[in-house]
């Protein structure tokens, strides 16, 4: 359902003050568009850097695809706009929106931030305070969208803790549904739907600004949180735990603080990658971006294991794909997209065992 109002007002008032104004309009190839009235939950990926940075990331079109396949949910995204689009937006007090149906990201049910590496965290407070959401997790009611973070940095979780309601560790192609299904389930089980003004008012005018949360609202929230900690154990509620950190500042440990939340997270893991989804049919953006290609992850993990790389140790095991499995889907994905150039991507490609097959 586009928000036609709020469109047209970015169209007119902010489009021509701003470079690059093709990475602000959405509609691009392979995009995915749903009614939000026949939906039963919204998902935003936002990716906290700029569109031509973010549209490159392959786990971004993995997890599009992946929650698009549902027709229960609609899964839109957004980027962190350049100075002169986030100088203007707050000048004019216009609320960072989707690309696909220029929906204020305050009116999602969940927002999902990829932390890539650490000089992105200041683009996930930016899009936060854009899109009018508070900047602490405590501060928020279930109003508000679940704020949630995967990715490197999601291994290394608190540096953002005070800002993330719950960090989704590991793969995300099947933990990030079981996520959104369980947080959708404890909004819909509220007696009051606090949100419901929320989208209403988004009905009839251009923006409708999230409420500041209630203490009743923000304690209501934390139940909600802690029972998706005590059920999902790949997720971490930095709420419910306390670190603990040595003299020269190195963490130790992570107590928790309630008895029903799991001591120890262990990271979500794809056991088939054969079975796991490829994204054949890739929004193709239409300014140029870093990669302007076809991504295809062929291998997960590495053989190597060197005790510095940090996605070594996450990713394991190795998992590979069929050589036959990567070449159908690069030709769907040729079909679908116009690209003539292929990315085969892991963590080690030319150790693929069946590399030598899949290049002939």
């Amino acid at each position: 359902m586009l928000n036609r109002m709020l469109k047209a007002t970015i169209d007119r008032k902010l489009l021509p003050r701003v470079q690059t104004p093709g990475q602000y309009i959405g509609g691009e190839l392979n995009a995915v568009v749903k009614d939000h009235r026949t939906l039963r939950g919204k998902l935003c990926l936002a990716y906290p850097d700029l569109y031509t940075i973010g549209m490159s990331c392959h786990g971004l079109q993995v997890l599009y695809a992946v929650m698009n396949r549902r027709a229960d949910w609609a899964c839109e995204r957004a980027f962190t706009p350049m100075p002169d689009m986030q100088s203007l937006l707050a000048a004019e007090r216009l609320p960072l929106f989707s690309l696909e149906t220029f929906t204020p990201l305050g009116d999602f049910d969940v927002l999902g931030f990829t932390l890539q590496h650490e000089l992105t965290y200041t683009n996930v407070l930016a899009m936060l305070d854009l899109a009018g959401i508070p900047l602490r997790a405590d501060q928020r009611g279930m109003q508000h969208p679940l704020v949630i973070a995967g990715g490197p940095g999601a291994l290394n979780p608190e540096p953002m803790a005070p800002f993330i309601d719950l960090f989704v560790l590991g793969d995300g192609e099947y933990s990030l549904p079981e996520v959104c299904d369980a947080w959708l389930a404890e909004r819909q089980s509220l007696a009051e739907d606090q949100r419901g003004a929320v989208s209403a008012a988004n009905s009839s005018v251009a923006v409708a600004w999230p409420e500041p949360a209630t203490q009743a609202q923000r304690n209501q929230r934390a139940s909600a949180l802690a029972r998706l900690a005590a059920r999902l154990p790949f997720v971490y509620v930095p709420r419910f735990y306390q670190p603990q950190y040595a003299a020269d500042g190195r963490p130790l440990a992570l107590l928790p603080l309630r008895e029903d939340v799991p001591r120890q997270i262990r990271c979500a893991r794809v056991d088939d990658l054969e079975a796991a989804p490829i994204p054949t049919a890739p929004v193709v953006p239409f300014v140029e971006c870093v990669q302007d290609r076809i991504s295809i992850e062929i291998m997960r993990g590495c053989p190597h294991r060197c005790r510095f790389c940090q996605s070594s140790a996450a990713k394991r095991p190795v998992r590979f794909r069929k050589v036959e499995t990567i070449v159908q889907a690069a030709k769907e994905a040729y079909r679908n997209t116009g690209y003539n150039e292929i990315s085969l991507l892991s963590l080690s490609s030319s150790d693929y065992p069946y590399f030598d097959d899949l290049i002939r």
